[in-house]
């Protein structure tokens, strides 16, 4: 399947809770037999990005790119160059896709239109209050360069945003209801480590259980953020770092923490190698509904992973149909 120029988008309004779910788009976009792939960052995506590249026979991984030292970067594949994010721009047409795998809270929003001019990407943007904003900087960049991106692909959003609007079709009269976890938020995480005072940190996302049973039994209930979700951090504090500053920062950083009961737990720096190396994680999309005089049907799609970044990894590779 091909799309010519122009903008393609997949909407779905589930719900007060998000603002928007995905959007793709395209642009046009030439491709040779083999996909040739870069990676821009390589931390737990990115990494996940190149097993995900070597399981996909008609993908080739042309090079990696970092804002580090390329020296002090070590790809899992010797035969992968890694370089300096500013030289990119010498591969404009040796790659047909790149892949963007930095953090949805500073480094996409930068990113992600910028090279969206020059390249064809795809990123898994999560920050859903932000995806609209997001999408209009990409799509401006993405125009006026005559390139494809695919914005917010990972699982949520992405299989998750779909999963809801075909609950919707199928169900038009009810309620959706998305939990996560118990599980590792890469985006979240990511969003702690980069608060001054942060040497290492990870955070957990973990469903109500009440909740959860309260929409299973179909009962339609009105649920806040609040009472969805609580969140935990685990956070080891750098030298000289003040905790009760690091503390306040968390918990009232907004699109991330503000709006949930979150619980700070400062630990050392071997407690978190040795208790949260893993990255598990998880949800689960549920729409209850009712059909003909008010029969309760509720549909349910779930996911339990073992590593969050492998599968939004294998989720992001683009394929050959959807150009």
């Amino acid at each position: 399947m091909a799309y010519g120029p122009g903008a393609f988008f997949v909407r779905a309004w589930p719900s007060s809770q998000y603002n928007t779910n995905l959007f793709l788009f395209t642009h046009g976009v030439a491709m040779s037999s083999q996909i040739r792939v870069g990676i821009v960052g390589y931390g737990n995506l990115g990494r996940g990005v190149l097993a995900a590249i070597k399981q996909n026979s008609d993908m080739r991984l042309v090079a990696v790119f970092t804002r580090r030292d390329p020296a002090t970067v070590t790809v899992d594949d010797p035969e992968v160059p890694v370089h300096a994010l500013d030289r990119i721009e010498g591969f404009v047409g040796a790659i047909d896709v790149l892949i963007l795998c930095g953090g949805s809270k500073n480094d996409l929003p930068e990113q992600g239109p910028a090279l969206g001019r020059r390249f064809c990407t795809v990123d898994s943007f999560d920050t859903h209050a932000r995806i609209p904003d997001y999408f209009e900087a990409v799509d401006a960049q993405a125009r006026a360069g005559g390139k494809i991106a695919l914005i917010s692909v990972g699982w949520d959003p992405g299989l998750f945003s779909l999963n809801r609007l075909f609950g919707e079709v199928v169900l038009p009269e009810g309620a959706t209801y998305t939990f996560w976890g118990k599980g590792l938020s890469q985006g979240h995480s990511d969003a702690v480590r980069r608060i001054p005072g942060v040497k290492a940190a990870v955070q957990y996302t973990i469903p109500s259980d009440d909740a959860v049973d309260r929409v299973r039994r179909g009962d339609l209930p009105e649920l806040s953020t609040r009472e969805r979700h609580t969140r935990e951090c685990y956070v080891v504090l750098a030298d000289g770092a003040d905790a009760a500053t690091v503390q306040q920062a968390i918990v009232t950083m907004p699109d991330y923490f503000a709006d949930y009961d979150t619980t700070v737990h400062l630990i050392d720096e071997d407690t978190l190698k040795r208790d949260h190396a893993a990255m598990p994680h998880g949800g689960f999309v549920i729409r209850s509904g009712k059909t003909g005089t008010g029969t309760t049907q509720v549909v349910e799609y779930s996911l339990t992973l073992d590593s969050n970044p492998e599968f939004t990894s294998s989720v992001q590779q683009l394929r050959k149909e959807l150009l």
